[in-house]
This record gives C-alpha cells, sequence and structure tokens, in this order.
C-alpha cells in the first residue's frame, strides 16, 4: 500500500516538474504549443504584462535601435500576443514592420485582438527552421523562449541566419531557479555570453530583466574583408 502510494506521489511531483515547472519543455516542442493553446485565452492575465513598462524598457530602446532605418523588418521568434509589437509600434522614431511568429494559432488570434495592426505580419511556425532567407531581417527577437526549444544551440543558429549582417539581436535567458529545473536549457551569465560569442555574434550586453530573466542584446558581424 505505502509503495503505490509512495510511487503515486512520485508521478504527481513528476507531472508538476513538467508541467508546470517546465511546461512540457522535456515533452517536445508540440507538448508546450498544447500547453500554450489550452491557456491562450488567459495568457495576458497569467503573465501580467504592464504596458507602461513593456513601453519603457522593451518599445523604446527596440525602437531607437532601429531609428535610422526606413522600412526596417522586424521578426518576433515566439512572439504570441505580439508582446514586442504592442511595445514597439506606437514610437514613431519606428518605421518598420514587425514579424510577429509562432507556432501557437490561438496566441496569435489573440494578439491579433490585441494588435490590429497593418504593420505586423502574423507567420504560424517553429522557430527551428525558420521560414525565412538568410540576412532577411534588420532585427530579430527572441523573449522568453528559448528555454523551450529542444536545441538552444540550433534555434540561436536559426535566429542568426536569418539576421542581416550588423544586425540586433534581442534575447532572453531564463535564470531564476525554475530556469535551472529546465534541464540543459539555459544557462548561468557567464556561460550565457559564450554561448552568444559562440554563434560568432558580437558587442553582446547581458542586463538583468525582470525576476526570472537576463536580457542579451548581441549584434551580427558584417562579414571581413
Amino acid at each position: 500500500m505505502w509503495i503505490v502510494i509512495i510511487i503515486a506521489g512520485l508521478i504527481g511531483l513528476l507531472a508538476v516538474w513538467e508541467l508546470w515547472i517546465c511546461e512540457g519543455a522535456h515533452l517536445g516542442r508540440r507538448a508546450v504549443v498544447f500547453l500554450y493553446n489550452l491557456t491562450a485565452r488567459r495568457y495576458e492575465r497569467i503573465k501580467c504584462f504592464d504596458p507602461v513598462w513593456e513601453s519603457q524598457y522593451l518599445g523604446e530602446p527596440f525602437a531607437r535601435s532601429l531609428a535610422r532605418l526606413d522600412g526596417a523588418k522586424v521578426l518576433d521568434v515566439g512572439g504570441g500576443t505580439a508582446r514586442l509589437a504592442r511595445a514597439v509600434l506606437p514610437w514613431d522614431v519606428f518605421q518598420g514592420v514587425i514579424y510577429n511568429l509562432d507556432a501557437s494559432r490561438p496566441l496569435m488570434h489573440v494578439g491579433r485582438e490585441l494588435a490590429n495592426s497593418e504593420r505586423i505580419r502574423w507567420v504560424q511556425s517553429w522557430a527551428v527552421p525558420l521560414p525565412f532567407a538568410p540576412e532577411t531581417f534588420d532585427a530579430v527577437s527572441c523573449l522568453e523562449v528559448l528555454e523551450f526549444t529542444p536545441r538552444p544551440r540550433i534555434a540561436l543558429q536559426e535566429l542568426t541566419r536569418v539576421l542581416r549582417p550588423g544586425g540586433w539581436l534581442l534575447i532572453t535567458n531564463r535564470i531564476s531557479w525554475r530556469g535551472a529545473l529546465i534541464l540543459g536549457r539555459s544557462f548561468t551569465r557567464r556561460d550565457f555570453v559564450g554561448f552568444l560569442k559562440a554563434a560568432g555574434l558580437q558587442d553582446i550586453d547581458v542586463l538583468p530583466w525582470q525576476v526570472e530573466y537576463d536580457l542579451a542584446w548581441a549584434r551580427k558581424p558584417f562579414p571581413e574583408g
């Protein structure tokens, strides 16, 4: 009897670890998307995004990084409900378009209701592979997504591949205790810099960002010669 109770308890703890803490990350990308599909209508309430904070600390810096480019093309991988687009587009210094890419159709449906703009392109796709030619975008963002990709290094290669030389990558790394429990999907701050350098990126600046994440800016270099 006690053995059955112990086994049931362990199974319960394993389910909590995988489904609540890791959000299905070790079960594959389809499991992750399935869970997000289920919670799509509650996603904004769960995340509790602060529009003022988002505008000041995400929208303005990103918009100003592209202020000199007319018609700039931005890719937001795992963009879901268009978080980045909603923070960036109100800033007049940004005159480009944002491709909001996500594998969850329900999340993007919610995003369309929140941000119905002609300057947002909606793309349903996986992060690996990305459905774009090399050097397509002036900037690429990937926020709170990397830890849910099956192979983060392959995902980073894809993000870098579609980025034009001189363009900026904006990417997060989960640093909380929850991040450490998503095995093999997060890095220490020091290792995260090395992770980005190994992809050939430079001008790397890693900043504390929100409670559970660091935020990194990194630039794709121009070819030598």
